[in-house]
């Protein structure tokens, strides 16, 4: 994989995220709402994390495990979107936006670009994504950009450990999409 391509949505700016981000990280990270409607970020959100957050993402990004973009709009990070896991010819999708930020379409944008980078610059086949059954705005962002519901099963998620009802989608390109 070569180095992490910087994309454009709108008026949506998608880059890396660096350890400068980490207090805008841990401000939006923080709230209960995020962890609440997420599989893996911790409440209360404890100081540190984001830094480690940040440095354990650009060491899988080296390896080629995982790409992440800060989602920013007017230079100030809103949110993440990330494709972890990737292997082969298919990744995870992973993204959450804060909340001031709910209800501007700007999830939508963002995962758009993203998966578009990923079938037409790094040539993925298959992308897939896990959602709480209860994060209807998430599963909605989904469908709106062609993600078709694939399953749903009880996991182990998000900072309360409980096992909670998931639903799983998945995304191909369409004929002719890719690079």
């Amino acid at each position: 994989m070569s180095a992490q391509p910087t994309l454009l949505a709108d008026d949506l700016l998608l880059r890396p995220l660096v350890l400068a981000d980490a207090a805008r990280v841990q401000e939006l990270a923080g709230d209960e709402r995020i962890a609440d409607t997420t599989a893996n970020i911790p409440h209360p959100y404890p100081d540190g994390e984001a830094e480690r957050w940040i440095t354990q993402l650009a060491e899988q990004t080296a390896a080629g495990e995982q790409l992440s973009w800060a989602i920013t709009v007017e230079d100030r990070v809103v949110g993440c979107v990330s494709l972890l896991d990737i292997a082969g010819e298919e990744a995870e999708l992973g993204y959450w936006v804060g909340v001031p930020y709910w209800g501007r379409g700007i999830a939508t944008k963002a995962v758009g670009a993203v998966v578009a980078c990923a079938f037409e610059r790094l040539s993925l086949k298959r992308i897939h994504a896990r959602v709480l059954s209860r994060n209807k705005a998430s599963a909605r962002v989904l469908l709106r950009l062609g993600f078709i519901h694939s399953g749903n099963e009880f996991t182990t998620c998000g900072y309360r450990g409980e096992a909670a009802p998931t639903d799983y989608y998945e995304l191909l390109p369409e004929p002719g999409n890719t690079a």
